[in-house]
């Protein structure tokens, strides 16, 4: 009886578990943001990063005057996402970083790897031709991931706030949670939290252009590239969740 009660104490071993739960995909892309921040900081000298911005930052610009940037209006192929791997200094990329986890860690969890970096990207580049839409002809310039993480965080808005399902198993009874069920439009409308999250943001940023005026100074925010990727984000998401759903939840 000794013997059963003390391999009944004994844990299993279920193996190496994992020191960091947050999803692959989210882990890389904050990698990568940090890395390229370290080497632009500690590694390159102001010629350096000088010229990696003009290389690797959006310029909108260079539509109109590709002859006075290097690379001429070549570097557009590519500036629409490389930018989003840029930053200013470590505020800006803190500040980034951590909304990535925030708002990345769910939607990697509920799609995916594949589909959460579909809805960054797509999202980097439609919040790069909304700033391009509304600053040219001026010489401003993009860099930063904050569309992208706009994009996640509009997709994230249409489950998180939505109230949790519960099924029962149907042999022992036990109360299994399937998750949480994509919200239509109107439902993220009536949903207070989601509704009120929705309206904070897109407020927040449609006032940015007016923030000059009322404290006399610029405010370099990129606001349109952050409504730009929260919409697209929003929008976008209900494609993979139709792929999701051919898979049954296994109960």
């Amino acid at each position: 009886m000794s013997d059963e009660h003390d391999k009944a104490q004994t844990p299993i071993d279920q193996g190496p578990q994992p020191i960091f739960l947050l999803p692959g995909v989210v882990s890389a892309l904050a990698g990568i943001m940090i890395v390229i921040h370290l080497a632009s900081t500690f590694v390159f000298n102001d010629e350096g990063r000088i010229n990696f911005a003009l290389w690797f930052g959006f310029i909108p610009v260079r539509l109109l005057a590709s002859d006075q940037f290097p690379g001429g209006w070549l570097p557009l192929l590519w500036t629409p996402i490389t930018h989003a791997f840029l930053h200013q200094g470590w505020e800006h990329l803190i500040g980034n970083v951590a909304w990535l986890l925030i708002f990345g860690t769910p939607v990697a969890r509920r799609y995916g790897a594949i589909p959460t970096l579909v809805i960054f990207l797509v999202s980097c580049v439609v919040g790069a031709l909304a700033f391009a839409a509304t600053t040219l002809p001026s010489e401003a310039y993009l860099i930063g991931a904050s569309g992208g993480i706009a994009g996640l965080t509009g997709a994230a808005v249409r489950f998180i706030f939505q109230p949790e399902i519960v099924a029962v198993h149907p042999e022992t009874g036990e109360r299994v949670l399937l998750g949480r069920q994509l919200a239509s439009i109107s439902d993220v409308a009536k949903s207070p939290t989601a509704r009120n999250f929705a309206l904070i943001w897109i407020v927040f940023n449609g006032i940015v252009p007016l923030l000059p005026l009322l404290i006399h100074a610029d405010v370099q925010i990129a606001w349109q590239a952050h409504l730009g990727g929260f919409f697209t984000g929003f929008f976008l998401v209900p494609l993979f969740e139709r792929k999701r759903a051919e898979v049954p939840p296994v109960v």
